[in-house]
C-alpha cells in the first residue's frame, strides 16, 4: 500500500543518493583524463600507472559483501555517510600526495569510501519501490553515473588545465564531504523508519523472513543461476572500466594524436551511453525480459571489440565517437539490468547481500583488466613515451576475448521478469 507521503519522500531519498553517485563515477573514471599527467609527475611506467588507477577497484570489490551485510543490518544511511567521509579524505590525500605510494593509498581510500553507495542505493530501491519500478529507477540511477562520467571527461580536462590535477582532486574531496552530510540528513532506510507503510503486502511478508548473514552469502554463492550474471559483469564492466576509466585516453592521444581535451570529448561517450542507455535498457528489460538485454549487449560489445582489433588506427573521428558510445552502451549502461536479474533470484530481505556479492565481480574485472592492459602495452614497447600500435591491438584482443566470454555466459542467465497475467473478460 502506497500513501502520498511515501510516494513523495522516496524521491527525496533518491535525489540525495543519485547525486552522490555522480561523485562515485567521477572518482572512478578521472584517471583516464589525467593519467599522462600523473605518469609524468611520478615518473612511472604503464604497469605502475595501471596499479595506481586500479587501486580504486580492489577495495571497492572487497567491500561489496561487507556493504551488503551493512546495508541489511546497519542500514544504507549510516553506511554511505561514514564511508563517504573516508572517500573525502582519500581524494584529499591523493591530491596532496608527495609520491606514488601515498597516491596509491589515497586512491585505495577513495575507492573504499565510495564502494558502499551502489549496493546501498539498490537496497533502498528494493525497500521503497516495487520490482518494475526498481528497474526503471535503477536505470535512472545508473544514468546519473553518466553525469559523473561526463564531469570526469571534458570538465575535468578543463579544470585540471586551469588549477592542476592535484587541486582538482582536493576540490572533489570537499564536494564528497558535503554529500556525506546531505545523505545523512535526508536518507531514511525504509518507509517504516518514518512511520509509513511498506511498499505492498508482498514486501511486508518478505521483510519478515530472517536470513542470517553468513547463510545469506552461502545461499547466493550456492545458487547456480548467480554465476552467469556475475561472470557477465566481470567481463563487460572490466572492458568498460579499463577503456573508459584509464586506457582510452592514452590510446586516443598516442594512436590518433588527439589533445587531452579532444580525447576527453571522445571519452564523454561513457556519460552519453549511461544517460541515454541506462533508462532505455531498463524500460526494454521490463518489456522483453532481462536476459535478451544482456545477450544483445554482449553481442554488440563483441562486435565493436572485433572491429577495434581489426582496425585499431586510421578511423575517422565521428566513428571513434560512435564506437566508444557502443562499447559503453553495451556494458556499463546495462548494469542495472544485470542487478535486477540477480536480485530477483532471492528474497528482498537479502537484497543488500545479493547485490553486494554480485557487485564484487564488475570491480574485480575493472582492476584485473586495467593492470593486464598496462602490462600488455608495456610489453609492446614505447617510442618517445608513446605505446606502440601493436600494444594497443593486443589490448583490443584482450577485450574481444572478454566480450566473447560475456556473450557465451549470457545465454545461461535465468529470466526473472514476472509477466502480468491477462485478466479474462466476462
Amino acid at each position: 500500500m502506497k500513501t502520498g507521503k511515501t510516494l513523495s519522500y522516496r524521491y527525496v531519498i533518491c535525489s540525495a543518493v543519485f547525486i552522490g553517485y555522480i561523485l562515485v563515477f567521477f572518482h572512478r573514471l578521472c584517471p583516464a583524463v589525467i593519467a599522462l599527467e600523473m605518469q609524468q609527475t611520478f615518473g612511472i611506467s604503464g604497469t605502475l600507472l595501471g596499479v595506481l588507477a586500479s587501486a580504486y577497484f580492489y577495495p571497492y570489490a572487497i567491500m561489496q559483501i561487507p556493504t551488503g551485510l551493512l546495508a541489511d543490518s546497519w542500514g544504507p544511511r549510516k553506511t554511505i555517510t561514514v564511508f563517504f567521509l573516508l572517500a573525502a579524505f582519500g581524494s584529499l590525500l591523493m591530491g596532496l600526495s608527495p609520491d606514488l605510494s601515498t597516491a596509491i593509498l589515497g586512491r585505495i581510500l577513495a575507492g573504499l569510501g565510495v564502494s558502499t553507495l551502489f549496493v546501498c542505493n539498490f537496497k533502498l530501491l528494493a525497500e521503497w519501490f516495487d520490482p518494475r519500478e526498481f528497474t526503471i529507477m535503477g536505470g535512472i540511477f545508473v544514468a546519473l553515473g553518466g553525469v559523473g562520467a561526463l564531469f570526469s571527461s571534458v570538465p575535468l580536462a578543463w579544470t585540471s588545465n586551469l588549477i592542476g590535477w592535484r587541486m582538482t582532486l582536493v576540490a572533489v574531496a570537499g564536494l564528497t564531504l558535503i554529500m556525506a552530510v546531505l545523505i545523512y540528513a535526508l536518507v531514511r532506510d525504509s518507509p517504516s523508519e518514518i512511520g509509513l507503510p511498506p511498499i505492498g503486502l508482498l514486501r511486508t511478508a518478505e521483510t519478515l523472513e530472517a536470513v542470517g548473514l553468513g547463510r545469506g552469502i552461502i545461499t547466493v554463492l550456492a545458487t547456480p543461476c548467480f554465476w552467469p550474471v556475475s561472470v557477465w559483469g566481470f567481463c563487460t564492466a572490466g572492458v568498460s572500466f579499463a577503456l573508459g576509466g584509464l586506457w582510452g585516453g592514452p590510446y586516443l592521444v598516442h594512436t590518433y594524436g588527439l589533445s587531452k581535451t579532444a580525447a576527453s570529448q571522445v571519452l564523454s561517450m561513457f556519460a552519453a551511453a549511461l544517460i541515454v542507455g541506462s533508462p532505455l535498457s531498463g524500460w526494454i528489460a521490463n518489456q522483453v525480459g532481462r536476459k535478451p538485454v544482456l545477450v544483445l549487449s554482449s553481442l554488440v560489445l563483441t562486435s565493436v571489440c572485433l572491429f577495434f582489433y581489426v582496425l585499431p588506427s586510421g578511423l575517422p573521428l565521428w566513428l571513434l565517437y560512435l564506437l566508444f558510445f557502443l562499447v559503453f552502451l553495451s556494458s556499463a549502461a546495462s548494469a542495472q539490468v544485470s542487478t535486477a536479474a540477480c536480485k530477483e533470484l532471492f528474497p528482498v530481505a537479502m537484497a543488500g547481500t545479493t547485490i553486494g556479492t554480485l557487485n564484487i565481480f564488475p570491480f574485480l574485472g575493472g582492476a584485473f583488466f586495467q593492470i593486464l592492459t598496462g602490462s600488455l602495452l608495456a610489453a609492446g614497447g614505447q617510442v618517445g613515451g608513446v605505446y606502440s600500435l601493436a600494444g594497443y591491438r593486443s589490448m583490443f584482443l584482450l577485450y574481444l576475448a572478454a566480450s566473447f566470454i560475456s556473450l557465451a555466459v549470457s545465454f545461461f542467465v535465468k529470466e526473472t521478469l514476472v509477466r502480468e497475467k491477462a485478466v479474462p473478460r466476462r
